[in-house]
């Protein structure tokens, strides 16, 4: 593999990774409002976890292509 495809391979994984993480401190801002009157705010919540969860995948479909 090129140098350069190296670095994109290795930026696409850093950048999964922080997404990864992000989605999941994103899904615990919900929990404490599951089951209480804020169920816009719990919807809200998921609906953003789950575009992290979709930008993570698509990140790493990029970084397979990559390798």
């Amino acid at each position: 593999m090129s140098a350069s495809l190296e670095r994109t391979a290795a930026e696409l994984a850093a950048i999964a990774d922080n997404v990864a993480r992000y989605r999941e401190r994103v899904a615990a801002l919900a929990e404490p409002y599951v089951g209480s009157e804020r169920d816009d705010l719990v919807l809200t919540i998921h609906e953003a976890e789950r575009q992290l969860r979709n930008a993570e995948r698509t990140l790493q479909r990029a970084l397979r292509a990559v390798r």
